[in-house]
Protein backbone atom coordinates (compact mmCIF):
# COMPACT_ATOMS: atom_id res chain seq x y z
CA UNK A 1 0.00 0.00 0.00
CA UNK A 2 1.11 3.08 -0.40
CA UNK A 3 1.51 5.53 2.91
CA UNK A 4 -1.39 7.93 2.13
CA UNK A 5 -3.45 4.50 1.48
CA UNK A 6 -2.34 3.17 4.76
CA UNK A 7 -3.28 6.28 6.50
CA UNK A 8 -6.59 6.38 5.18
CA UNK A 9 -7.57 3.03 6.00
CA UNK A 10 -6.12 2.81 9.43
CA UNK A 11 -8.21 5.49 10.07
CA UNK A 12 -11.67 3.95 8.59
CA UNK A 13 -10.97 0.94 10.66
CA UNK A 14 -10.28 3.60 13.78
CA UNK A 15 -13.78 5.13 13.17
CA UNK A 16 -15.58 1.60 12.75
CA UNK A 17 -13.83 -0.30 15.23
CA UNK A 18 -14.39 2.89 18.21
CA UNK A 19 -17.77 3.17 17.15
CA UNK A 20 -18.55 -0.56 17.51
CA UNK A 21 -16.25 -0.97 21.10
CA UNK A 22 -18.64 2.36 22.09
CA UNK A 23 -21.97 0.66 20.97
CA UNK A 24 -21.58 -2.70 21.56
CA UNK A 25 -18.82 -3.96 23.25
CA UNK A 26 -16.81 -1.91 26.33
CA UNK A 27 -19.12 -3.65 28.86
CA UNK A 28 -19.21 -7.18 28.03
CA UNK A 29 -15.22 -6.93 27.39
CA UNK A 30 -15.17 -5.43 31.23
CA UNK A 31 -17.25 -8.11 32.38
CA UNK A 32 -15.49 -10.64 30.59
CA UNK A 33 -11.89 -9.83 31.03
CA UNK A 34 -11.75 -7.83 34.42
CA UNK A 35 -11.51 -8.94 37.97
CA UNK A 36 -9.54 -12.48 36.84
CA UNK A 37 -6.78 -11.48 39.08
CA UNK A 38 -6.21 -10.61 42.52
CA UNK A 39 -3.30 -9.11 44.05
CA UNK A 40 -2.50 -8.69 47.47
CA UNK A 41 -2.75 -5.96 48.94
CA UNK A 42 -2.85 -6.56 53.18
CA UNK A 43 -3.92 -8.09 56.46
CA UNK A 44 -6.64 -7.32 58.76
CA UNK A 45 -7.88 -8.69 61.97
CA UNK A 46 -10.40 -11.13 61.56
CA UNK A 47 -13.58 -10.66 61.61
CA UNK A 48 -17.34 -12.95 62.12
CA UNK A 49 -18.65 -14.15 58.51
CA UNK A 50 -14.65 -13.60 56.87
CA UNK A 51 -14.00 -15.93 54.67
CA UNK A 52 -11.52 -18.86 56.90
CA UNK A 53 -9.97 -19.91 53.18
CA UNK A 54 -8.05 -16.17 53.48
CA UNK A 55 -6.78 -16.10 57.39
CA UNK A 56 -3.21 -15.36 57.01
CA UNK A 57 -2.16 -18.59 59.51
CA UNK A 58 1.30 -16.82 60.04
CA UNK A 59 0.46 -13.34 61.11
CA UNK A 60 -2.19 -14.80 63.40
CA UNK A 61 0.54 -16.58 65.34
CA UNK A 62 2.88 -13.77 65.17
CA UNK A 63 0.07 -11.18 66.14
CA UNK A 64 -1.93 -13.83 68.76
CA UNK A 65 -5.08 -12.59 67.23
CA UNK A 66 -6.94 -14.24 63.64
CA UNK A 67 -6.00 -12.22 60.83
CA UNK A 68 -7.11 -12.05 57.24
CA UNK A 69 -5.81 -11.24 53.67
CA UNK A 70 -7.65 -8.78 51.47
CA UNK A 71 -6.81 -8.35 47.96
CA UNK A 72 -7.78 -5.76 45.17
CA UNK A 73 -8.80 -6.64 41.76
CA UNK A 74 -6.34 -6.80 39.19
CA UNK A 75 -6.93 -3.06 37.56
CA UNK A 76 -4.74 -3.94 34.19
CA UNK A 77 -4.76 -6.44 32.11
CA UNK A 78 -2.21 -7.32 29.59
CA UNK A 79 -3.86 -8.21 25.61
CA UNK A 80 -1.52 -10.00 23.07
CA UNK A 81 -2.93 -9.72 19.70
CA UNK A 82 -0.78 -12.51 17.55
CA UNK A 83 -1.58 -12.29 13.78
CA UNK A 84 -0.75 -14.84 11.01
CA UNK A 85 0.55 -12.63 8.08
CA UNK A 86 1.56 -15.21 5.66
CA UNK A 87 0.96 -15.39 2.46
CA UNK A 88 -2.39 -17.57 2.92
CA UNK A 89 -3.78 -14.36 4.31
CA UNK A 90 -3.47 -12.12 1.24
CA UNK A 91 -6.59 -14.33 0.30
CA UNK A 92 -10.05 -13.02 -0.44
CA UNK A 93 -13.05 -13.49 -2.39
CA UNK A 94 -15.48 -11.48 -1.45
CA UNK A 95 -15.41 -8.38 0.26
CA UNK A 96 -12.19 -8.48 1.63
CA UNK A 97 -9.05 -10.21 2.05
CA UNK A 98 -8.09 -12.14 5.41
CA UNK A 99 -5.63 -10.08 6.04
CA UNK A 100 -8.01 -7.27 5.88
CA UNK A 101 -10.15 -8.90 7.90
CA UNK A 102 -7.56 -9.76 10.18
CA UNK A 103 -6.98 -5.81 11.24
CA UNK A 104 -10.37 -5.11 11.49
CA UNK A 105 -10.64 -7.52 14.38
CA UNK A 106 -7.48 -6.53 15.82
CA UNK A 107 -8.65 -2.84 16.06
CA UNK A 108 -12.19 -3.99 17.10
CA UNK A 109 -9.96 -5.60 20.20
CA UNK A 110 -7.15 -3.49 20.76
CA UNK A 111 -9.80 -0.27 20.96
CA UNK A 112 -12.16 -2.14 23.53
CA UNK A 113 -9.00 -3.16 25.45
CA UNK A 114 -7.40 0.64 25.68
CA UNK A 115 -10.74 1.82 26.64
CA UNK A 116 -10.42 -0.23 29.55
CA UNK A 117 -7.29 0.95 30.52
CA UNK A 118 -5.45 -2.45 29.07
CA UNK A 119 -2.19 -2.58 27.28
CA UNK A 120 -2.13 -4.23 24.23
CA UNK A 121 1.29 -5.95 22.21
CA UNK A 122 1.14 -6.90 18.87
CA UNK A 123 2.94 -10.17 17.45
CA UNK A 124 3.20 -11.14 13.87
CA UNK A 125 4.06 -14.05 12.53
CA UNK A 126 4.85 -15.94 9.37
CA UNK A 127 6.80 -19.28 10.36
CA UNK A 128 9.10 -17.10 12.26
CA UNK A 129 8.04 -13.76 14.22
CA UNK A 130 8.22 -11.08 11.75
CA UNK A 131 7.23 -7.77 14.47
CA UNK A 132 6.58 -7.89 18.19
CA UNK A 133 5.79 -4.30 19.91
CA UNK A 134 5.33 -4.11 23.18
CA UNK A 135 2.20 -3.45 25.36
CA UNK A 136 1.76 -0.30 25.54
CA UNK A 137 -1.95 1.45 26.35
CA UNK A 138 -3.39 4.86 24.43
CA UNK A 139 -4.74 5.32 21.07
CA UNK A 140 -1.48 6.43 18.93
CA UNK A 141 0.11 2.98 19.86
CA UNK A 142 -3.42 1.12 18.49
CA UNK A 143 -3.21 3.08 15.27
CA UNK A 144 0.72 1.60 15.17
CA UNK A 145 -0.66 -1.71 16.00
CA UNK A 146 -3.27 -1.36 12.86
CA UNK A 147 -0.71 -0.05 10.76
CA UNK A 148 1.88 -2.72 10.99
CA UNK A 149 -0.80 -4.94 10.40
CA UNK A 150 -2.62 -3.34 7.39
CA UNK A 151 0.69 -3.16 5.57
CA UNK A 152 3.26 -5.37 6.94
CA UNK A 153 6.91 -5.98 5.90
CA UNK A 154 7.47 -9.25 5.81
CA UNK A 155 10.54 -11.84 5.10
CA UNK A 156 8.72 -15.25 4.94
CA UNK A 157 5.46 -16.11 3.25
CA UNK A 158 5.07 -20.03 5.27
CA UNK A 159 3.32 -20.01 8.46
CA UNK A 160 3.82 -21.44 12.35
CA UNK A 161 1.30 -21.32 14.66
CA UNK A 162 3.97 -23.19 17.17
CA UNK A 163 6.69 -20.79 16.86
CA UNK A 164 4.50 -17.74 17.85
CA UNK A 165 2.95 -19.27 20.89
CA UNK A 166 6.44 -20.30 22.14
CA UNK A 167 7.64 -17.37 21.62
CA UNK A 168 4.58 -15.66 23.70
CA UNK A 169 5.38 -17.92 26.46
CA UNK A 170 9.18 -16.66 26.20
CA UNK A 171 8.37 -13.21 26.58
CA UNK A 172 5.25 -12.57 28.40
CA UNK A 173 5.94 -14.63 32.44
CA UNK A 174 2.50 -12.71 33.31
CA UNK A 175 -0.78 -13.85 32.52
CA UNK A 176 -1.79 -12.50 29.70
CA UNK A 177 -4.79 -12.27 27.26
CA UNK A 178 -4.01 -13.19 23.72
CA UNK A 179 -6.16 -13.31 20.46
CA UNK A 180 -4.68 -15.91 17.90
CA UNK A 181 -5.78 -14.14 14.76
CA UNK A 182 -5.51 -16.78 11.72
CA UNK A 183 -6.35 -19.25 9.06
CA UNK A 184 -4.87 -22.07 10.89
CA UNK A 185 -3.88 -23.62 7.27
CA UNK A 186 -0.66 -24.91 9.13
CA UNK A 187 0.52 -28.02 8.20
CA UNK A 188 2.35 -28.63 11.23
CA UNK A 189 1.05 -30.10 14.89
CA UNK A 190 0.43 -26.99 16.77
CA UNK A 191 -1.72 -28.52 19.45
CA UNK A 192 1.28 -28.78 22.17
CA UNK A 193 2.28 -25.65 21.79
CA UNK A 194 -1.70 -24.26 22.04
CA UNK A 195 -1.80 -26.52 24.89
CA UNK A 196 1.18 -24.74 26.59
CA UNK A 197 0.79 -21.31 25.62
CA UNK A 198 -2.90 -21.58 26.93
CA UNK A 199 -1.46 -22.95 30.47
CA UNK A 200 0.18 -19.82 31.19
CA UNK A 201 -2.13 -17.37 29.10
CA UNK A 202 -5.81 -17.38 28.24
CA UNK A 203 -5.74 -17.71 24.49
CA UNK A 204 -8.80 -16.76 21.91
CA UNK A 205 -8.85 -18.01 18.46
CA UNK A 206 -10.13 -15.73 15.38
CA UNK A 207 -9.92 -18.25 12.51
CA UNK A 208 -10.16 -16.64 9.61
CA UNK A 209 -11.76 -18.34 6.39
CA UNK A 210 -12.81 -17.43 3.28
CA UNK A 211 -16.06 -19.35 1.04
CA UNK A 212 -14.03 -20.18 -1.80
CA UNK A 213 -11.46 -22.25 0.72
CA UNK A 214 -14.01 -24.42 1.41
CA UNK A 215 -15.60 -25.12 -2.02
CA UNK A 216 -14.30 -24.70 -5.50
CA UNK A 217 -16.70 -24.01 -8.42
CA UNK A 218 -17.01 -25.52 -11.64
CA UNK A 219 -14.70 -23.39 -13.46
CA UNK A 220 -12.91 -25.96 -15.87
CA UNK A 221 -8.92 -26.04 -15.79
CA UNK A 222 -7.39 -24.02 -13.31
CA UNK A 223 -3.92 -23.30 -12.34
CA UNK A 224 -4.06 -22.95 -8.89
CA UNK A 225 -0.91 -21.43 -7.07
CA UNK A 226 0.22 -21.75 -3.41
CA UNK A 227 0.72 -18.51 -1.94
CA UNK A 228 3.06 -19.99 0.72
CA UNK A 229 5.48 -22.44 -1.50
CA UNK A 230 4.93 -20.86 -4.83
CA UNK A 231 3.76 -23.70 -6.68
CA UNK A 232 1.53 -23.72 -9.50
CA UNK A 233 -0.82 -26.87 -9.93
CA UNK A 234 -3.24 -26.97 -12.75
CA UNK A 235 -6.53 -28.52 -11.62
CA UNK A 236 -9.69 -29.41 -13.36
CA UNK A 237 -12.46 -28.28 -11.80
CA UNK A 238 -14.92 -29.50 -14.07
CA UNK A 239 -14.30 -32.98 -12.47
CA UNK A 240 -16.57 -33.80 -9.28
CA UNK A 241 -14.41 -36.05 -7.91
CA UNK A 242 -11.54 -33.43 -7.70
CA UNK A 243 -14.43 -31.07 -6.21
CA UNK A 244 -14.82 -33.66 -3.98
CA UNK A 245 -11.46 -34.80 -2.68
CA UNK A 246 -10.82 -31.56 -2.22
CA UNK A 247 -13.69 -30.40 -0.22
CA UNK A 248 -13.09 -33.67 2.36
CA UNK A 249 -9.90 -32.15 2.51
CA UNK A 250 -10.82 -28.88 3.70
CA UNK A 251 -13.09 -30.61 6.14
CA UNK A 252 -10.38 -32.22 7.48
CA UNK A 253 -8.77 -29.77 8.25
CA UNK A 254 -11.59 -27.63 10.49
CA UNK A 255 -12.40 -31.29 12.09
CA UNK A 256 -8.91 -31.56 13.29
CA UNK A 257 -8.76 -27.95 14.19
CA UNK A 258 -12.20 -28.32 16.26
CA UNK A 259 -10.67 -31.02 17.71
CA UNK A 260 -8.13 -29.56 18.89
CA UNK A 261 -9.74 -26.88 20.55
CA UNK A 262 -12.56 -28.92 22.37
CA UNK A 263 -9.83 -31.10 23.64
CA UNK A 264 -7.93 -28.08 25.37
CA UNK A 265 -11.42 -26.39 26.56
CA UNK A 266 -10.85 -23.54 23.99
CA UNK A 267 -13.69 -21.81 22.34
CA UNK A 268 -12.81 -20.42 19.32
CA UNK A 269 -14.79 -18.21 16.67
CA UNK A 270 -14.83 -18.14 13.02
CA UNK A 271 -14.84 -14.94 10.98
CA UNK A 272 -15.97 -15.45 7.21
CA UNK A 273 -14.53 -12.92 5.00
CA UNK A 274 -17.72 -11.91 2.94
CA UNK A 275 -19.75 -11.31 6.26
CA UNK A 276 -19.55 -8.23 8.96
CA UNK A 277 -17.14 -9.08 11.47
CA UNK A 278 -18.50 -6.66 13.72
CA UNK A 279 -22.00 -8.98 14.48
CA UNK A 280 -19.98 -12.36 15.00
CA UNK A 281 -17.26 -10.89 17.58
CA UNK A 282 -20.63 -8.89 19.53
CA UNK A 283 -22.13 -12.10 19.72
CA UNK A 284 -19.18 -14.17 21.06
CA UNK A 285 -18.80 -11.52 23.56
CA UNK A 286 -22.30 -11.48 24.77
CA UNK A 287 -21.99 -15.22 25.23
CA UNK A 288 -18.67 -15.07 27.55
CA UNK A 289 -20.09 -12.17 28.95
CA UNK A 290 -23.23 -13.73 30.35
CA UNK A 291 -20.76 -17.36 31.25
CA UNK A 292 -18.86 -14.86 33.15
Amino acid sequence: MLPSEVLKAVRHLEIAARRAVNDHLAGQYHSIFKGRGMDFQDVRPYQPGDDIRVIDWNVSARMNELHVKQFVEERELTVFLLVDVSASQLFGTRNRRKRETAAQLAALIAFAAVKNNDRVGLLMFTDRVEVCIPPRKGRKHVLRVIKEILDPDVESKATSIPNALEYLVRISKKHSLAFLISDFLDDGDYERALKVAHRHHEIIPLVIQDPMEAKIPDMGIVHFEDPETGEILPVDTSSSAVRQSYAAHIDRIRRDRERVFRKLEIESLAIDTGENHIDPVVRYFRRRAKQA
